[in-house]
């Protein structure tokens, strides 16, 4: 086996557009049950119509790409009140129960024939980031040592991993102003910070807003670096993947959400390459493991990271155990 081109794949899937894509999604995840204790299990659909916000109005009526997403941010501020409005006055768990149902409600919704006029259904939409990649400045592909990335995947990746850095300096600025430690007394007591007279509902709404905004400019964002766009790539588990990332990068600090997906990414790629070559050289038998079920085996074996991790090491790689805990209530 070359382990040295296994080495070279796995760091370019450490830094690659996906990589930035679910880091950014994660630092929305990490605001909402980091800092504040939202117990969110459908970041996917924020990222949903922050995607279908920015491609069809590009699409259907021919408007710039920038409308598009700004759209798409309304369509997640819109997503989160109705959310929020009715859950966020009651336990955790209804938070989490509406979430995950909105996610799927929403996926089926883009899915169906009805709106295919404006979603293409089941079939999708594409080709409509012509406008982002106008501005690449970049003129070639990228090559040093073992990174090897087309001049398109660059400008993605620059925005990309741009734009978490900028994300994760709000959330900082944010945490660290009086606001921000609101936001840690609600995850920590909540009564006790409704006895000082904080409008907890009011704290929530916005942690909701502003994570899901996050979670929508992924989105987009993701549209933008496949321009192709269909409701199933919005599956759950997509957000179980960001859950993923968040705890094992650590939640509840600034850049765990960046070391998660980095290390996440890393994974799966070297597990990715390591099977397949495994495979195709003999080294696992034929008959004992098909290329068909690399994709499979390989997310076991996160799973059975993440399991080792949170056995001795609760809080992730940069958490801190006194200050999260991740059985909220």
């Amino acid at each position: 086996m070359d382990l040295l081109s296994i080495l070279s794949n796995s760091l370019r899937g450490a830094f690659g557009p996906e990589a930035a894509i679910y880091a950014l999604a994660a630092v929305g995840l990490n605001l909402h049950f980091g800092y504040t204790g939202l117990l969110n299990f459908g970041q996917v659909g924020f990222m949903l119509v922050g995607a279908y916000g920015t491609a069809v109005p590009v699409v259907a009526w021919g408007l710039p790409l920038w409308v598009g997403i700004l759209i798409g941010i309304a369509c997640a501020i819109a997503l989160a009140l109705l959310l929020g409005v009715p859950t966020l006055r009651l336990r955790g768990d209804y938070l989490a129960i509406a979430t995950i149902a909105a996610a799927e409600v929403l996926r089926y919704i883009y899915r169906s024939e009805w709106a295919e006029p404006l979603t293409g259904g089941v079939f999708g939409i594409t080709q409509f980031a012509n406008d982002f990649y106008d501005f690449n400045p970049f003129s070639g592909p990228f090559v040093v040592g073992p990174f090897n990335f087309s001049a398109n995947a660059l400008w993605v990746m620059t925005v990309g991993w741009g734009g978490t850095l900028l994300a994760c300096g709000l959330v900082a600025l944010l945490i660290h102003s009086p606001w921000g430690r609101v936001l840690r007394s609600v995850r920590e007591d909540e009564q006790a910070a409704r006895s000082l007279g904080k409008n907890i509902f009011s704290y929530k709404m916005q942690s909701l807003i502003l994570g899901g905004v996050l979670g929508a400019l992924a989105g987009s964002l993701m549209a933008i670096n496949t321009q192709a766009l269909t409701p199933d790539v919005f599956m759950p588990i997509l957000t179980f993947y960001l859950w993923t990332i968040m705890i094992l990068g650590g939640a509840s600090r600034i850049m765990g959400p960046v070391l998660g997906a980095i290390v996440f990414w890393f994974l799966l790629t070297f597990l990715d390459s390591l099977l397949r070559q495994a495979i195709g050289t003999g080294v696992i038998p034929s008959g004992w493991l098909e290329s068909s079920d690399v994709g499979a085996i390989r997310f076991a074996f996160v799973g059975l990271g993440l399991m080792l991790l949170m056995m001795f090491r609760p809080a992730g790689l940069l958490g801190k155990q006194k200050e999260l805990r991740l059985d909220v209530r």
